[in-house]
């Protein structure tokens, strides 16, 4: 096992190398047109060429542009082994780490909390739909999924804003829909609310987006569970236990869905890349302080591209982590793993 999972470190170590060096190169590409689209924030006072031209020269030495491109990517990767993510190149200029962290809880939470209601919805339906095979209620389960498939997370979002705000009264879109602030107003007064202030508020400000987001990630669970419980139900030791005369329940749980769950593992691995870029649009769309809608900010202001590179590192690093630790838990599962 602690072989298995030294060749999964060094994997994914190697995965990390490779996503830090093709953002390196991105923000290189065109760099003479980021420099022209910062230089505003220092010229403000006049359009001389001398006052521009040092402009240029300040704002590539705050992006890492200046030197050869080798002592670049050197101190480019010796600041990522620092945790050094940089500062905004906008506002305040407030070191880029702090603000992730700042805004990181209330992604990871709406994150896990779509995974907990996908998992809620995709176990109990994938099972029952695997067992009751081609009869009216695993039709019915199918259908329900594959209409949950067909809606993007954004339009379901509008669709249960337009609904609610057309029928419901205003205490319950104040209190179950929207915390109407912005990621700058982290604790503001027009309603969201941290954990520790009031957990109870906290998650009614989180319903709405982490069952949108969840119903969606179960649907796909679902289908796939669906299949792999089929799979393994066929099998002859599922057979011999059917033949013992056990009793359904222990069939099920015991035999058919230990198996079927270990690739459901690895596609929800899978699925977190989806999961990240649809909290991006539920944060913006639910005003939720997170990350998502702070690169959104920092994207529509005048490209604050040092903030959106450290966003794409962080969440590189977390999806990278999430995965190794979905690695192991399979290798355990499955000790045939460990010798593949």
């Amino acid at each position: 096992m602690q072989q298995y999972i030294i060749r999964r470190i060094l994997l994914n170590v190697l995965v990390l190398f490779l996503v830090a060096t093709m953002i390196f190169g991105a923000l290189r590409i065109d760099s003479d047109n980021i420099v022209s689209k910062l230089r505003g924030q220092c010229a403000a006072g006049g359009n001389d060429e001398k006052q521009l031209q040092e402009c240029d020269r300040i704002t590539r030495l705050s992006l890492g542009l200046d030197g050869s491109v080798l002592s670049q990517y050197g101190d480019f990767m010796w600041d990522l082994v620092r945790f050094d993510l940089g500062h905004s190149a906008i506002g305040n200029k407030d070191p880029i780490l702090d603000e992730i962290k700042e805004r990181a809880l209330v992604s990871v939470e709406l994150g896990m909390l779509q995974i907990f209601v996908a998992l809620l919805v995709a176990l109990p339906v994938g099972i029952v739909s695997a067992i009751r095979q081609d009869t009216w209620i695993d039709y019915f389960l199918r259908a329900f999924s594959i209409l949950l498939l067909g809606i993007p997370v954004f339009v379901l979002a509008v669709i249960v804003i337009l609904l609610t705000g057309r029928y419901g009264d205003g205490t319950f879109l104040q209190d179950w829909l929207a915390p109407q602030g912005t990621y700058a107003d982290f604790v503001d007064p027009f309603g969201w609310t941290r954990n520790e202030s009031d957990p109870w508020q906290n998650i009614k400000n989180m319903f709405a987006p982490a069952v949108i987001g969840g119903l969606g990630t179960g649907a796909v669970i679902m289908r796939f569970l669906r299949s792999q419980m089929l799979e393994v139900l066929r099998q002859d030791y599922v057979r011999t236990a059917w033949a013992k005369g056990l009793r359904e329940r222990v069939i099920i749980v015991r035999h058919a869905l230990k198996n079927a769950l270990i690739p459901v593992l690895t596609l929800v691995g899978i699925l977190l890349g989806s999961i990240v870029s649809g909290n991006v649009v539920l944060e913006n769309i639910f005003r939720l302080p997170g990350v998502g809608d702070y690169v959104v900010f920092k994207i529509a202001q005048t490209p604050d591209y040092p903030a959106v590179q450290g966003v794409v590192i962080v969440v590189a690093l977390t999806l990278v982590f999430v995965n190794l630790m979905i690695d192991i838990a399979y290798g355990w599962l499955d000790p045939r793993i460990r010798y593949s």
